[in-house]
């Protein structure tokens, strides 16, 4: 084969096929579209989720559950962690916990949990604190800082106040 017989025999500048121009052409009477039927009709487009017919799948699967789209998310340190990583008198912030490597994802607000021991002295500074955590905290001589932010909703608020 040579360099010059590469395009040989084909078409590159073919013309389109003529659709329903009589039965001579070969493509007349139904123009290639078969007998009835929804694709036979003009105006035909087909839906991705059809499935010929049957059910489709997002139909058939059952919904459950609620995703609330204006919920906090909500970062997660235990104790220990603070314990394993931060020296004595150190100042623990959103800000030093994510240079240490403690958080690496985006939230709107932090938690301190009380998982583990704590024994060395630290001022901690979060959103949220669990009460375990805190009694900790303050037990080994450490200070805890509320950080200002958008307060938790409260389930069953409304019933606590009527009583």
């Amino acid at each position: 084969m040579n360099l010059n017989e590469v395009h040989r025999g084909v078409e590159t500048n073919r013309r389109r096929k003529r659709l329903g121009r009589g039965i001579g052409s070969g493509t007349g009477k139904r123009a290639g579209r078969g007998q009835k039927g929804a694709r036979s009709r003009s105006g035909y487009s087909r839906k991705p989720s059809f499935q010929g017919g049957q059910m489709p799948l997002v139909r058939r699967v059952p919904k459950r559950g609620f995703h609330n789209k204006f919920a906090l998310t909500v970062a997660a340190v235990n104790v220990e962690d603070l314990e394993n990583v931060f020296e004595v008198n150190a100042e623990v912030t959103p800000d030093t916990l994510k240079t240490s490597g403690l958080l690496k994802s985006r939230y709107d607000q932090l938690k301190i949990l009380g998982n583990g021991e704590l024994t060395k002295k630290l001022k901690v500074s979060a959103h949220r604190f669990s009460k375990s955590a805190e009694d900790k905290i303050r037990s080994a001589g450490g200070e805890v800082v509320v950080l200002p932010g958008r307060a938790p909703v409260v389930k069953n608020e409304k019933k606590k106040q009527a009583k």
